[in-house]
């Protein structure tokens, strides 16, 4: 599902005026890890290892089952087409935010385009290009966009289930 609303549906909301990508959106007894890609080369990559970090060190790897690896892979590849997308699309990317708690991982990634992600309609599996909002979509629990008003770019999130 794709959403323009800052936080997935239920009780995730944070404390009233908390801003997106802000520390008091970590869930109790949950993590968060903010790079900032500032003057940094190859922003693909040093994503992926910065997360693959922080799946370390929140127990995710390395992983006891096949379950628990496909997720964590999972969440190496929303976090690439994430990052991806804003190279591509935007001025490439500000920060990447991930934060964890016992049921779903948060992703953020912040750039100043000006665009607006979405899957490729109809998609067409055999074409190049243009299937990362559409792998986005199909392993997230949930995606959208945050806009803050009066300031340049966005912070597209998404969130994934944590493994069993």
């Amino acid at each position: 599902m794709s959403t323009t609303r800052p936080y997935s549906p239920g009780d995730r909301d944070p404390e009233p005026g908390a801003e997106p990508g802000g520390e008091a959106e970590v869930p109790t007894g949950g993590q968060a890890r903010r790079l900032s890609f500032d003057g940094e080369s190859g922003v693909v990559p040093l994503a992926r290892d910065f997360t693959r970090q922080a799946l370390y060190a929140w127990g995710w790897l390395p992983a006891a089952s096949a379950d628990q690896r496909a997720a964590a892979e999972d969440v190496l590849l929303v976090v690439s087409e994430l990052v991806t997308n804003a190279c591509l699309h935007a001025e490439g990317p500000d920060q990447l935010w991930i934060s964890c708690d016992n049921k779903v991982i948060r992703v953020e990634v912040s750039d100043r385009g000006a665009g607006q992600p979405a899957p490729r309609t109809p998609h067409r599996a055999g074409r190049p290009g243009g299937h990362g909002m559409f792998i986005v979509q199909r392993l997230c629990l949930d995606w959208g966009v945050v806009r803050s008003p009066g300031a340049a770019g966005k912070t597209v999130w998404a969130e994934l289930g944590a493994p069993a």
